[in-house]
């Protein structure tokens, strides 16, 4: 697939040697593509608030401001007509399988040279869904597919106020950071409890933490 000088590709990873193997595996491919970077999750929003125009968005899966797949469901549900692939070293099949359930355009290895890197970015471009042959996708169990279509249902504001609940902040953090009223983060808190079928916080928090959590947070980069 020939990209031009209108297809912008965002890199958002908080490892600046990754970001720049990744930019020289695209513009070897493809010369005339524009590409931002970010390093943390508030400066891809903000990027994105600025300008969404962007046609490829490729997410580590830690990074400042993330917890797991928070990241990406935020994105999908924000800026849903934007394909988000994820680039993570933490390949494992249960981080692919939650990839998709969530969204994602696609789940590139880190481990890939930056011929194949290249090839599973054209194929998304493309419209199409890509993942290492090598790795399994299959579908997940029913009571966490159960979970992931609930999350689905959330609003991007109430994805955010989750990701603030799950960081441990209280109503009147989350109301300066979100520069809203606390009576306006109770409303969201009371419709994230009816939403995810659970009676409190601590509860949503819980089961968010069961379906967002990558395997091995550890070793997911």
């Amino acid at each position: 697939m020939a990209l031009d000088g209108e297809t912008t590709i965002i890199i958002a990873d908080d490892h600046p040697l990754f970001r720049g193997a990744l930019r020289q595996a695209i513009m070897r491919a493809w010369p005339h593509a524009a590409i931002r970077e970010t390093g943390d999750l508030d400066g891809l929003f903000a990027g994105l608030r600025q300008d969404d125009n962007v046609d490829l968005i490729l997410l580590d899966l830690a990074m400042p401001g993330a917890q797991g797949f928070s990241g990406l469901i935020y994105l999908r549900a924000q800026h849903p007509a934007i394909p988000v692939a994820i680039v993570s070293a933490s390949d494992d099949a249960a981080n692919v399988r939650r990839a998709l359930s969530f969204g994602a355009a696609g789940f590139i290895p880190k481990s890939l040279d930056s011929e194949k890197i290249a090839q599973a970015i054209a194929v998304i471009l493309a419209g199409e869904t890509w993942i290492e042959p090598d790795l399994t996708a299959h579908g997940e169990d029913d009571e966490t597919a159960a979970i992931a279509r609930r999350l689905a249902t959330l609003t991007p504001q109430q994805v955010r106020v989750l990701m603030m609940l799950s960081e441990g902040l209280l109503n009147k953090q989350i109301a300066y950071e979100l520069n809203v009223s606390e009576a306006t983060v109770k409303a969201h808190v009371s419709a994230i409890l009816q939403k995810l079928d659970v009676d409190s916080r601590t509860q949503a928090v819980i089961t968010a933490a069961k379906v967002g959590a990558a395997s091995d947070p550890a070793s997911a980069a």
